[in-house]
């Protein structure tokens, strides 16, 4: 009884998606790799740059079987739920679970606004440090970083030195290189700044730093959506 109770409550648990696709990972410690993104509906912040705006409000609800189906359909193991904000949905902590019983890497992509604490421990995350350009920078919860794992991603967008600086200022306050397997990741915001001169900040930054670009926007035309 208590197998079918448990079957029952998942079958009524839904989360609403703004959409499900596969595609190239562009992005962090797993770029290059064929990934299906879970793109949830939703988001608290309002970055200046932000490039999928139209998750805000945009989806459909859908359960979490119905999601599970979706993401084992393609050719890997690689899955990646992001948005909007996806942890602004609490049902997307067993989708977590179901995932990883059905022996997916589980990737989230999280703005760094909303604590990670219950995040499980298998899953690899890739938190946002929001710079001042953004327009969020204030919504930060540092206290994250008590809980990212070292073999996580730690990520600033910067569109100006003055962010390039605020990142300088956040590694060297919480000693990310020596909490961190790899570097952060300082990713120009597209088509704000040239990646050639952000990479010559990283270069000279005196820390390790490594340069992310958004590199599906260079294999796909950047204008288009579930790629």
């Amino acid at each position: 009884m208590a197998e079918n109770a448990v079957i029952l409550e998942r079958e009524q648990l839904s989360l609403k998606v703004n959409e499900i696709f596969y595609s190239i990972q562009g992005e962090g410690s797993y770029a290059l790799y064929p990934c299906v993104f879970i793109r949830l509906t939703g988001c608290n912040l309002r970055c200046v740059w932000c490039d999928t705006t139209y998750s805000f409000f945009e989806g459909q609800p859908q359960t979490l079987d119905q999601i599970l189906i979706a993401a084992t359909a393609y050719p890997t193991q690689l899955v990646e739920i992001t948005g909007g904000e996806p942890l602004l949905q609490k049902n997307v902590y067993p989708l977590f679970d179901m995932l990883h019983t059905a022996k997916k890497k589980v990737l989230i992509e999280t703005s760094g606004s909303i604590l990670i604490d219950r995040v499980p421990g298998f899953v690899h995350i890739v938190l946002d440090i929001k710079a001042p350009d953004s327009g969020e920078a204030d919504k930060n919860r540092y206290e994250n970083l008590k809980w990212i794992k070292p073999a996580d991603d730690i990520k600033i967008v910067v569109a100006s030195k003055a962010d390039f600086e605020f990142a300088l200022e956040v590694e060297q306050k919480y000693a990310l290189t020596q909490k961190m397997e790899r570097p952060v990741i300082i990713q120009p915001a597209f088509g704000q700044l040239e990646s050639a001169e952000v990479g010559e900040w990283v270069k000279n930054a005196g820390v390790p730093f490594r340069l992310g670009l958004q590199l599906h926007k260079f294999i796909y035309e950047p204008t288009l959506r579930a790629v």
